[in-house]
């Protein structure tokens, strides 16, 4: 067999990796390798990871019986780069060299690329990343924030928000290139965009701090009253990141992160936790109408994806509020790994045309 595609998927704890038959579209083997908190803090920088997980992967396919010969292709998430229109790039050296440098920030998916072109290039193959967080298709005024010199950036879930709009307009008989929608990525980190026939236009970038409070984000603020906090609190600016992204949103109210156990102890008794988690549902909310606003009503389908959507209390809140603008579809959790699969798969059935970083 020589149609397979190897996707990895390199997170801060994890590497995930598959394999893809190519011409049936089954995932014939996966495998989450999990890496131990001491494992990884051994490694003085991100690439320092490089030959330990690009081991950890060989003896995955090993085990599995793969031959690196069987491979057609192979993807890895992309990772922090250049603000780049979405679609399929192949792996080249302009990429590897701003990956390498950290020249965007810092984060393990940075080694999806390269490891996918280490592997590549030992069988002389290409490599390949699909639509990462990077993904910029703002429309011009979506830029402007409001204070000079400040950009607003696109900085959010492409990779998963693409592929199941796809998905969701493929079982409608409609292609996403001719389609507007709304999808909301709800998860520890929330991210919503408009995308209008093909492109997302505008965003709300969980990231950086905008939009609905999450289980551990703030989401957006009282500006002056969140400032005289910094003041008072003289907070250097890793403590104003981990308090924007880490501590707050629920966790600040309640102490907690799993949206399962505060659905729990509400139904144990303990109803003073209700309103945090009407309170996030009612900001995505009110976020899906404001896309539906860019969008000037015209809207196909709503979709809410991601870990937060497989809380049907949570669905529900957002569906009553929201389901008048149009159709609210559920994909719960993301499908990133045959995300990745897909979109090189476009590339290799002549669906799509390759993109060049």
């Amino acid at each position: 067999m020589t149609n397979r595609i190897l996707v990895i998927n390199p997170g801060s704890t994890s590497t995930k990796v598959s394999v893809f038959d190519q011409q049936t579209g089954e995932e014939t083997h996966c495998q989450v390798i999990r890496h131990a908190t001491a494992e990884i803090a051994r490694f003085e920088r991100i690439f320092d990871q490089l030959a330990f997980r690009r081991q950890l992967i060989l003896d995955f396919l090993a085990q599995e019986g793969i031959e690196l010969a069987s491979l057609i292709a192979v993807v890895g998430r992309g990772g922090l780069l250049r603000p780049i229109p979405g679609g399929t790039y192949e792996v080249n050296e302009a990429m590897i060299a701003d990956l390498r440098s950290e020249k965007y920030n810092v984060h393990a998916s940075n080694l999806g690329a390269i490891l996918a072109d280490d592997i590549a290039r030992s069988n002389q193959l290409k490599a390949y990343i699909v639509d990462p967080v990077v993904v910029d298709e703002l429309q011009p005024e979506a830029r402007i924030s409001g204070l000079a010199g400040l950009q607003r950036r696109s900085v959010l879930h492409a990779l998963n928000q693409k592929a199941v709009a796809r998905e969701v307009l493929a079982e409608q008989g409609r292609t996403y290139e001719d389609s507007n929608l709304i999808v909301a990525h709800l998860g520890g980190g929330t991210s919503l965009a408009a995308h209008k026939r093909g492109r997302m236009i505008e965003v709300v970038n969980g990231l950086d701090g905008e939009g609905p409070f999450t289980p551990e984000r703030t989401g957006e603020l009282p500006l002056y009253d969140f400032a005289q906090l910094i003041i008072e609190n003289q907070w250097t600016m890793a403590e104003v990141k981990k308090t924007l992204a880490g501590d707050g949103g629920l966790k600040s109210y309640t102490g907690e992160t799993d949206i399962r156990e505060l659905i729990r102890r509400i139904d144990a008794g303990e109803d003073d936790l209700q309103p945090y988690i009407d309170a996030m549902a009612y900001q995505i909310a009110k976020a899906i109408g404001e896309m539906a606003v860019v969008l000037q009503g015209k809207v196909d389908a709503i979709i809410l994806t991601g870990g937060v959507a497989y809380s049907s209390a949570i669905v529900r809140y957002i569906q009553t509020h929201v389901e008048w603008i149009a159709p609210v579809y559920t994909r719960p959790g993301e499908m990133e790994m045959r995300a990745l699969f897909e979109g090189v798969n476009r590339i290799l059935t002549n669906q799509e045309a390759v993109k060049h970083y």
